[in-house]
């Protein structure tokens, strides 16, 4: 292990998130707030602690795998430790504990909240929460591999440790340059969606941050009611462009290349849309009225958008909802957006290579000297892509049954503990019964927001890298 390239990145990490930290600094200046002091030294504090990492540059730049996956585990570990503080200071959330469940579920584009009412907090608060998800949602280390030139050809470690899917490919051969592509098509969407939500009206506060959550796929919402205060006009353009986001990006990197007969070769994405018609069917189905179909066809449209792309923004409450449709919402929450996209979840692509391999040995049984390859959009899939998702597939188990037991110690009802860890784990944010849509995650013990803020961490790094910080292996000097 190198220990020093280890501590360098993360110096820039502090770097950055000082950075990132003026940013609710300044719309306290904006709105007269004096909780922005807060933020402003918290800022400080980051800048000065990542310079003096910084200073020097390691002369060892020996650099594998398991440093961009350790890196990857500290990065998102110690944003959240400091992203939480000004929460503690500004006496939003006191307990630490909260503090860092809030922000850890900021960063991961959970959307889980502990807060329960959103009326008294400052501007400045507000927007820290949302814009975290807008950081998060493509990946601080993949942010940095944009910004900064790194040691060669070594950094692509750090982008397959942090980016969700089974595999990560370059979209071009350069790192740097795949970083740079992932983050302009990122920002010009977010862009896009701002500028469409303020000309239907929306306040710019509000259009600001509802677009980081939703281009993060995270949720949290700057109003109690999350989006259901909003117009039905402004509620449809936020869950179009909440699945847009749930897309793998490099379809929109087809679409700027022009190669548009590429994009109907990928598999993920035709049943991603599949199944997101397939729920909003069955649901309407269920609980939709004749009268009031159009209303049911929306709200359960923005729901299944919602839920499938792990966003979790709401307009009503579908707590409410007849079994059937909360147990489709509940099965999309297992399979969550694309592999390559800003959602959480399993992803489709692991589901689609799951089936395959069952189909697959279901026709070796029957034609046993028959020769079956695995594909995927034409291609083979690699053997090592297929162990890797069936070693996820246990420990995602297990980190679940795990994570159950232990907060269900709280005594708090089953559907509302198990959907809290299904909501956690795959980054969705609400659940249903007590951490459903209206309401949030206070009633959980310390030890339960602690396990559930690993969930949390978990999810968004896709197991293996968090997991990796348990192995004496890991931190061997071998």
């Amino acid at each position: 292990m190198n220990y020093l390239i280890v501590a360098y990145i993360m110096g820039w990490v502090l770097n950055f998130e000082g950075a990132f930290m003026l940013l609710p600094a300044i719309t306290a200046l904006i709105y007269g707030e004096k909780e922005g002091f807060v933020f402003l030294g918290c800022s400080i504090f980051s800048f000065l602690a990542g310079g003096l990492i910084t200073l020097k540059k390691p002369a060892n730049k020996r650099f594998y795998a398991r440093e961009g996956f350790v890196i990857c585990s500290l990065t998102w570990i110690v944003i959240s430790l400091i992203g939480a503080i000004p929460f503690v200071i500004t006496g939003v959330l006191p307990n630490y504990v909260d503090a860092l469940f809030e922000i850890a579920s900021g960063f991961t584009t959970t959307g889980s909240s502990v807060i329960t009412d959103l009326t008294p907090l400052p501007h400045c608060v507000l927007i820290w929460r949302s814009f975290s998800h807008w950081i998060g949602g493509m990946g601080v280390l993949v942010f940095i591999l944009a910004i900064l030139p790194l040691f060669g050809g070594v950094d692509m470690h750090l982008m397959r440790a942090e980016s969700p899917g089974p595999s990560v490919g370059k979209l071009v051969p350069n790192v740097k340059k795949t970083a740079s592509y992932l983050y302009k098509i990122y920002l010009g969407m977010t862009l896009v969606q701002m500028l469409i939500l303020l000309i239907t009206g929306m306040h710019p506060f509000d259009a600001v941050c509802i677009t980081f959550g939703t281009a993060g796929t995270g949720g949290f919402g700057i109003h109690n009611d999350s989006c259901g205060g909003y117009t039905i006009l402004q509620q449809a353009v936020i869950a179009v462009f909440m699945l847009l986001f749930g897309i793998n990006f490099n379809v929109y990197f087809l679409i700027l290349r022009k190669k548009f007969k590429d994009i109907f070769k990928i598999e993920e994405v035709k049943w991603y849309l599949i199944i997101v018609f397939t729920a909003v069917t069955l649901i309407v189905i269920n609980y939709g009225s004749l009268n009031e179909l159009y209303l049911s066809i929306h709200h359960a449209f923005f729901s299944v958008a919602s839920v499938i792309t792990t966003t979790g923004y709401g307009t009503v409450d579908f707590n409410l909802w007849p079994m059937f449709s909360k147990n489709v919402l509940v099965a999309i929450m297992f399979i969550g957006a694309c592999a390559g996209s800003t959602g959480g979840g399993m992803k489709v692509s692991r589901l689609l290579i799951y089936a395959k391999t069952v189909k697959k040995e279901i026709v070796g049984m029957i034609h046993q000297k028959s020769i079956k390859i695995l594909k995927m959009d034409g291609k083979t899939v690699e053997h090592s892509v297929i162990r890797n998702v069936n070693v996820y597939l246990v420990s995602y188990l297990m980190i679940m049954a795990v994570s159950f037991l232990i907060i269900s110690l709280d005594n708090i009802d089953f559907e509302s503990s198990f959907t809290a860890v299904v909501a956690t784990f795959n980054n969705i944010g609400p659940g249903l019964g007590k951490v459903g849509p209206t309401g949030n995650f206070s009633g959980f013990s310390n030890l339960s927001k602690i396990v559930l803020t690993f969930d949390m961490l978990a999810g968004r790094l896709e197991i293996f890298p968090m997991l990796l910080l348990f192995s004496r292996a890991t931190w061997s000097k071998k």
